[in-house]
């Protein structure tokens, strides 16, 4: 049985797409990672050369994202019967080991116990504008150093467990929380101002097409223009953040494990997701790692 697979859903994020087979597909072999191109887009067939490809039309349609992950859900428990563990999430989103493990991610599980489902710690790339000029031209994390608390993007996202994952992948009808300290899943959404503009353009015109709101769409509200703000402020505000020293992000996963609990009577579980005003810079060791 092979070790991991890499799913995600992809509609026209080229830049995105790239970080993403960079990590996934140089790590596991593109034989082992599952893209969905929503759209049949000639670039996303591209670039994901030598990985699985299943297209699907990009028709504007009610319960979006109902439907996506209906179809994550099942493509994910099919592929569990062929690999010890399937990561899935969106084309956004990287798990990442700390290299303070000596690991890298097939090896880190290569080792980690199955029939579990892993949550890893969610930070958020941010790109602060103020004293980080330099361009992306391939890896993220170097011209990037800082990245702030997002438990919204810690994820049950590394699957070896029959369970039903929630839309947006927020929860799972799994009662037991694992959250490895070895392990973050970094939203990459903020970690370039162009390229976040650009991706929020492209987002706010599909939602304009579907002719419908939010409730109707089932897609997440920060897809839609009139949530969207000023463009310019959202990357300045980041400067406020409080730095913090370090990089001991231990409190936040305990503070996971004890407010762990069930979501009403969905069958799905939660923790708190509480707001931070922090931000932390990665230390050396995570330059290159995405």
């Amino acid at each position: 049985m092979q070790t991991v697979a890499a799913v995600t859903m992809v509609r026209d994020d080229a830049f995105f797409l790239k970080a993403w087979l960079r990590h996934y597909g140089d790590l596991f072999g593109r034989q082992n990672c599952y893209v969905i191109n929503h759209g049949y887009g000639a670039e996303v067939a591209e670039l994901a050369v030598g990985c699985n490809i299943i297209g699907i039309p990009g028709d504007p349609h009610k319960n979006f994202d109902v439907k996506r992950w209906g179809l994550l859900n099942n493509l994910v428990g099919g592929l569990r019967k062929y690999y010890r563990h399937v990561i899935v999430g969106d084309v956004d989103e990287l798990v990442v080991v700390d290299p303070a493990s000596g690991k890298n991610l097939l090896q880190y599980l290569e080792d980690a116990p199955e029939k579990r489902i892993l949550t890893p710690l969610g930070l958020e790339v941010i790109h602060r504008v103020d004293i980080e000029p330099e361009e992306i031209t391939d890896h993220i994390i170097g011209p990037r150093r800082y990245v702030r608390p997002a438990p919204h993007y810690s994820k049950p996202c590394v699957v070896s467990a029959p369970a039903k994952i929630a839309r947006g992948g927020h929860f799972t009808q799994y009662p037991k929380l694992h959250t490895p300290d070895d392990l973050y899943l970094f939203h990459l959404k903020f970690c370039d101002f162009s390229q976040y503009a650009g991706a929020m353009d492209r987002r706010n015109s599909i939602t304009q097409s579907m002719g419908d709101d939010i409730k109707g769409t089932s897609i997440g509200r920060h897809w839609f223009g009139a949530a969207r703000g000023e463009d310019r402020e959202v990357f300045e505000a980041f400067s406020d953040l409080k730095l913090e020293d370090g990089f001991d992000l231990g409190f936040m996963r305990k503070r996971m494990q004890r407010s762990f609990k069930p979501r009403g009577d969905t069958g799905f579980y939660e923790f708190n997701r509480p707001a931070f005003d922090t931000q932390y810079q990665l230390p050396e060791r995570f330059i290159g790692v995405i």
